[in-house]
């Protein structure tokens, strides 16, 4: 029997990651769990394949597209161990623990059930180290440079090694080292969510921030900078300290991270700060606290969040404010934008993907003189929008074919999901190009039972 691949997620679309492998044994690893979002959202997250088969999960991050359904994979019965990096294992509770907060169940005590499921299940690994996540395997995870803790995974099997890339982070990300080149792969599953655009570059994009704080304060207004959590709430706060720490026009200006699950990561952040990039680690042997500074507020309670919001609204005062969700499908950016969208001296910064219908993308793509519907009610957009790509955690086109091509041995056999059918069409057209005699493979199906030679 020749391995396989199935695609349970991110095949289609964008979200929802979760591949199968399996294996000339019969027994299967998956890789990731992802839940479904925007307009690809399911009614019910249920597993819908067979987990018997599955003898341990691979985890590549713990964004909540790669790792949402992780409950429901317990609740179907799957008993195996969850592998992770270290500072991954550490995060993950904290993910699925909010995750099942807000979408699924408000009892404490299930909650708490779950999550000791999920600690009894976790083991965490160092990158670079070797593991046998079941018979005829060997594994291990490499730096991903997305978010902290963020790896691909190599997998040594039937004399084959394929490659699941999870999502990799850009050369220059804040805060993290680059991603630790690719040595080959025979098989390649490889993201393809920005397949068809590039970045900005650092300055470029840290000027564009400047410029929005700029007009924030010759307009009394407020920047609202929908952010995921995890990854680019403290990229932002690490650039955003760099900014007042080289101007002092800018020393009463509130950065407020309306957020606690955000705070907590940030503390995680800075716990594990010997996974930093050496810029990082020399500001902070400088003296410099990057992801702790005076103008920094946090939010907590949800008395204080509307208090802040109507403070805001009523006052114009100049500030920052950095919340989840990242999409804007809930959460307490949702609260903002509908009190301050309304409001012409108002910017939003999207700092990152806005999945088809979802309300960031709405706005995004409407802006100025268009509108939104939050909570079933409907939004005018008075605000500026601004984009900024260059604060994406995720590797821009050149970055993936990179990663791809510049191996000792060309990969045989890339198969691109985790990405809309454009991106994935015109990083294959590049990728073909560059690989003429490689087979490129555009993954539009959900389950492929094909045969990997």
């Amino acid at each position: 029997m020749a391995i396989n691949i199935l695609h349970h997620g991110a095949a289609s679309g964008v979200t929802g990651s979760c591949h199968e492998l399996q294996l000339s044994t019969g027994r299967s690893l998956l890789i990731d769990c992802g839940l479904f979002q925007g307009s690809e959202a399911r009614s019910t997250p249920e597993i819908e394949f067979d987990v018997s088969t599955i003898d341990a999960l691979l985890v590549t991050h713990c964004h909540i597209d790669h790792v949402g359904r992780i409950p429901y994979l317990l609740a179907a019965g799957f008993n195996g161990p969850i592998f992770a990096t270290h500072a991954t294992a550490k995060l993950l509770p904290l993910v699925i623990r909010d995750a099942l907060k807000v979408g699924a169940t408000d009892n404490e005590r299930l909650i708490e059930q779950v999550i000791d499921r999920l600690q009894d299940r976790l083991i965490g690994l160092e990158y670079n180290e070797w593991f046998m996540p079941t018979n005829n395997a060997r594994a291990r995870f490499r730096m991903a440079g997305h978010i902290l803790g963020s790896a691909y995974i190599e997998i040594d099997t039937d004399y084959q090694r394929v490659v699941f890339s999870g999502d990799l982070g850009a050369p220059h990300t804040p805060l993290l080292p680059a991603p630790s080149p690719l040595e080959y792969a025979d098989i390649l599953v490889l993201e393809s969510t920005y397949g068809d655009k590039n970045h900005s570059d650092r300055v470029g994009r840290t000027a564009r921030l400047k410029r929005s704080i700029e007009r924030a304060f010759k307009d009394n207004g407020t920047i609202l900078i929908p952010a995921f959590s995890i990854g680019r709430t403290q990229e932002l706060l690490y650039e955003l300290e760099e900014i007042l720490h080289s101007s002092e026009q800018w020393e009463y200006l509130d950065i407020i991270v309306d957020s606690p699950l955000a705070a907590k990561f940030t503390d995680q952040y800075r716990a594990l700060s010997s996974l930093w990039d050496q810029e990082a680690k020399q500001r902070v042997k400088s003296g410099r606290h990057p992801l702790s500074f005076d103008q920094l507020l946090t939010i907590n309670s949800h008395d204080e969040h509307l208090k802040t919001i109507e403070y805001l609204k009523k006052t114009g005062r100049a500030a920052i404010v950095i919340a989840a969700s990242g999409m804007c499908t809930g959460g307490r950016i949702v609260n903002y934008l509908k009190a301050l969208l309304p409001d012409p001296r108002t910017d939003v910064l999207f700092v990152g993907y806005q999945a088809q219908g979802t309300p960031g993308r709405d706005i995004q793509h409407y802006g100025t003189g268009g509108w939104v519907k939050l909570e079933g009610k409907k939004i005018n957009i008075a605000a500026q929008v601004t984009t900024i790509s260059g604060y994406s955690a995720h590797a821009g086109q050149d970055d993936l074919i990179g990663f791809a091509c510049n191996t000792s041995i060309p990969v045989g056999h890339i198969r691109l999901v985790h990405g809309d059918l454009s991106a994935k069409e015109a990083l294959a057209k590049q990728l073909s190009t560059k690989l003429p005699d490689s087979i490129i493979e555009v993954i539009v199906e959900q389950t492929v039972w094909r045969p990997v030679q």
